[in-house]
């Protein structure tokens, strides 16, 4: 008796079907992207309850479940709308999308180069282009991720073992109040207490001070401390501040520290001449983590850890077991499984390769070059506006605050997202409320600009 399952296994025409009512969502979904609500919609939580149903014991119509989808998608954040600021704004680029699929029809193992050579050389290639980018040298390589959360533990992992070798309670972390929160996380997850991150005070314009980082790292050497890594970021969250990253190199090899750049959100801008001049000093750095899901426009959990010796990567995360011994391979290809924490793993490589060589690097140097030039839009008008500016941006994140208190500034961001047409968030500058801007969609032109600056000068000016 057979136990099979036809519509698990469904033919060529009934994958067609399936393919085409996915494609009818998909068309839809993109035809509507920029005249869709970009604030979050309300609903009630009941609607909520209704989907943690369990699946049934007979078989669901896929038009009911394709529909019960489109509809959730719809009560979300609207990440893909040209008038999406809030955040680093997610591309969700189409082609990228559809590499997805591919990748994971085919269903490929890319953890070891041994299962799918060609699929890996591929990856491998990518990899190493962003290496050439940064300036890396041809030796480098690294590993794509679900993200910088991933990478920068990967890294930060990677420095303990080559500087350290292993866990150590004297061992010193360098960041600023600045840093991303991820690299306490990853900090905390490698076994480091909190007294062990180093907070290096920052200038006025929110960079870290290089002084200030060596006279610290000097003297917890001399308290009978173990400095070994400290960490600049290329664009940093709150208002997209890039540290001195050459000033920093200088300090970490002076002092034989590890250096790190967080490049999650500014790395890509690399890519154009102002942004290789704002980030001199990043070809420097001994591990570099950037998220092709920010200024690459990709799907969420794209992201690349580059480091300069990628041996030490692998001897920081490469385990065995008897198990994996028909893995074997030579030195032509990596196994990527040896160079970060996951084992199984999706086959990332395509979701970048695809649109790169599909579009060009050209197509996406000139979106990148866009939003610079649209930053500069915004910091001009915004300056016109009755609003204040609370930071000067670098690349394409802005901060401004109404005149008055905390109140006051709340109510604008409320104004401005009763247009359901632009998002924003809010932050803290020196613990004061402010609004946040980052110009980053592919999607986001002049025209959208344009009509987000026209929606916070009538709510600054209804105050």
């Amino acid at each position: 008796m057979s136990n099979r399952h036809p519509a698990m296994e469904p033919g060529r025409d009934e994958v067609a079907a399936m393919m085409a009512a996915a494609t009818s969502l998909v068309t839809d979904f993109l035809g509507s992207v920029d005249t869709a609500p970009t604030a979050p919609l309300d609903f009630p939580a009941s609607e909520l309850t209704e989907l943690f149903a369990p699946p049934g014991d007979r078989p669901g119509d896929l038009d009911d479940l394709l529909a019960t989808f489109r509809d959730a998608a719809a009560q979300a954040a609207e990440t893909v709308s040209p008038g999406f600021y809030a955040y680093f704004p997610g591309g969700g680029l189409f082609a990228s999308a559809l590499a997805e699929l591919l990748a994971a029809t085919v269903n490929r193992y890319t953890g070891s180069g041994a299962m799918a050579p060609k699929l890996v050389a591929m990856e491998h290639g990518v990899i190493q282009w962003f290496c050439s980018v940064f300036g890396l040298p041809p030796t480098a390589g690294g590993v794509l991720s679900s993200g910088a959360s991933s990478g920068n533990l990967s890294a930060l992992v990677t420095a303990r073992q080559h500087r350290l070798g292993g866990p150590d309670r004297t061992g010193t972390l360098y960041v600023t109040e600045h840093t991303h929160h991820s690299v306490a996380k990853a900090a905390m997850i490698a076994g480091f207490t909190p007294d062990q991150v180093r907070l290096v005070p920052v200038t006025a314009d929110f960079r870290m001070d290089p002084t200030a980082a060596e006279q610290m790292i000097a003297a917890d050497r001399t308290a009978g401390l173990r400095p070994f890594l400290l960490i600049g970021t290329a664009g940093t969250t709150n208002t997209g501040t890039i540290d001195p990253l050459a000033d920093l190199a200088e300090v970490a090899r002076r002092h034989g520290l590890w250096f790190h750049v967080d490049a999650a959100y500014g790395g890509a801008f690399q890519l154009t001449a102002r942004g290789r001049v704002k980030l001199a000093g990043i070809e420097q750095a001994d591990s570099i983590t950037l998220d092709a899901h920010k200024s690459l426009f990709m799907p969420y959990s794209t992201g690349i850890l580059l480091v300069r010796d990628p041996r030490l990567l692998r001897s920081a995360h490469s385990m065995d077991a008897d198990y994996l011994q028909d893995l074997a391979l030579g030195d032509e290809l990596p196994n990527w499984a040896d160079h970060g924490t996951e084992l199984t793993r999706p086959f990332r490589g395509l979701r970048l390769w695809l649109p790169l060589h599909l579009y060009g690097v050209d197509a996406f140097r000139s979106e990148l070059d866009e939003k610079l030039d649209l930053s500069e839009v915004v910091r001009r008008e915004l300056r016109e506006l009755p609003v204040i500016a609370t930071s000067e941006p670098d690349l394409t994140v802005h901060t401004f605050r109404a005149p008055g208190g905390e109140k006051e500034s709340q109510q604008l961001l409320e104004r401005i997202h009763a247009s359901r047409r632009v998002a924003l968030t809010s932050t803290r500058i020196n613990g004061d409320y402010a609004l946040r801007l980052c110009v980053l969609s592919h999607r986001t032109h002049r025209s959208h600009v344009d009509e987000a600056l026209g929606i916070i000068r009538a709510a600054a000016l209804a105050a």
